[in-house]
C-alpha cells in the first residue's frame, strides 16, 4: 500500500523530504505557498511577514562543500561560498536531478493541518490548502511540516524600556531588512553579533553616517577562510579534530582555539573577549575581517 505524504514547504528540507519520500516507496505531495522553491533563500524585495527570505547581499558562510547535499555535489565552478541566488539555483538543479518538481504545489498555502474524525484507526490527517483564492481538502498518512526556523521574528522591546514612547526613531527586525539604501546618513544601533548582524552593519557602514554594534556578551571573529585559502569549516570539520576533542581536556582546547583566534587580532583590545555587554563602532571590528538623520534602532535575527 502506498502511504501518501504531505510535505509543507519547499525549502532546502522540504526538497529533501520529498526525495527521501521517493526513496522509501511513498506518494508525496509538497506545498509551497510561493512561487518558487528554495525558501527563505529565494531572495524578494518585499518585506512581507507572511514571505520570509534573505536580504539582497546576503552569501553563505559555511562553504558549498560542507553544505551541499551528500547525494548530489555542488558544481566545481560554483564559489566555495554562495550568494543566495546560486544557492537557490542549486536547490533548482537538485529537484531536477531528482525529479522532484513533479511532486511540488506552487503558490499553495497550508491552511490547516487537522486530525480526522478516526484518526485512531486511520492515522490519517486531513490537510486544506489554499491556491490562488481556491480551498481544497486533502487526505495525508502522514505530514512533514518543513517551513523552518525563522518564520518569526523575536523582538524583545520589553528589554529597551520607552521605546515606543520616546525613542524618536524608527526599529524593526532584521527580517524586514533589504539593503542598506534606506540607511544612507542615518545613525543605526545594530542589536546582536549573530551572522546576520555583523553582515548588515558592515553592509550599512558604506551608506550610513554611523553604525554601532551592540553585544550581550563576549564574541570570537574569524574569517570565513582559513589557512592555505580552504574554508574554515572545512579544515576545522576533521576526523582528527574530532579526536583531539575528544583526547585532550576541555581546558586545554579552549586554550588552543583562543589562541588560533587570537592569532588573526586580538579580541581583548576592541572589548571582544569580555562576558559583559560591550558597544562598539562596528568598523573597528570588521574592517580587517571583511574589507569591506535620525537614531535608528535596528534589532537583528
Amino acid at each position: 500500500m502506498v502511504h501518501r505524504v504531505a510535505v509543507i514547504g519547499a525549502g532546502a528540507s522540504g526538497l529533501v523530504a520529498t526525495k527521501c519520500c521517493l526513496d522509501e516507496g511513498l506518494e508525496p505531495t509538497c506545498f509551497e505557498r510561493s512561487e518558487d522553491l528554495g525558501g527563505l533563500w529565494c531572495f524578494s524585495d518585499n518585506a512581507d511577514c507572511r514571505r520570509v527570505s534573505v536580504y539582497r547581499s546576503i552569501i553563505s558562510n559555511t562553504s558549498k562543500e560542507m553544505s551541499c547535499f551528500s547525494d548530489f555535489p555542488c558544481p566545481e565552478d560554483f564559489p566555495n561560498f554562495l550568494p543566495h541566488s546560486l544557492l537557490v539555483e542549486y536547490f533548482r538543479m537538485y529537484a531536477r536531478h531528482f525529479q522532484l518538481l513533479r511532486y511540488i504545489r506552487f503558490k499553495a498555502t497550508v491552511i490547516s493541518v487537522r486530525k480526522r474524525p478516526d484518526f485512531a484507526t486511520s492515522g490519517q490527517w486531513e490537510v486544506v490548502t489554499d491556491t490562488e483564492g481556491i480551498q481544497e481538502s486533502h487526505v495525508f498518512d502522514a505530514v512533514m511540516v518543513c517551513t523552518g526556523n525563522f518564520q518569526h521574528p523575536h523582538l524583545p522591546l520589553a528589554s529597551f524600556p520607552g521605546i515606543e514612547t520616546r525613542f524618536r526613531g524608527q526599529y524593526f527586525h532584521s527580517q524586514e531588512y533589504k539593503d542598506a539604501d534606506a540607511f544612507r546618513g542615518k545613525r543605526v544601533l545594530v542589536v546582536g553579533t549573530g551572522n546576520t548582524g555583523c553582515d548588515i552593519a558592515v553592509e550599512m557602514s558604506h551608506v550610513a553616517a554611523k553604525v554601532f554594534l551592540s553585544a550581550r556578551s563576549s564574541t570570537w571573529v574569524f574569517s570565513r577562510v582559513a589557512n592555505h585559502g580552504f574554508p574554515w569549516d572545512m579544515v576545522s570539520t576533521t576526523r582528527f579534530n574530532h579526536f583531539l576533542e575528544w583526547l585532550l581536556p576541555s581546558a586545554i582546547m579552549k586554550r588552543i582555539k583562543f589562541g588560533k583566534m587570537n592569532s588573526w587580532f586580538n579580541h581583548e583590545i576592541y572589548g571582544l573577549a569580555s562576558a559583559k555587554s560591550v558597544v562598539s563602532h562596528f568598523w573597528c571590528l570588521f574592517a580587517a575581517l571583511l574589507g569591506c538623520g535620525g537614531s535608528m534602532m535596528f534589532m537583528s535575527l
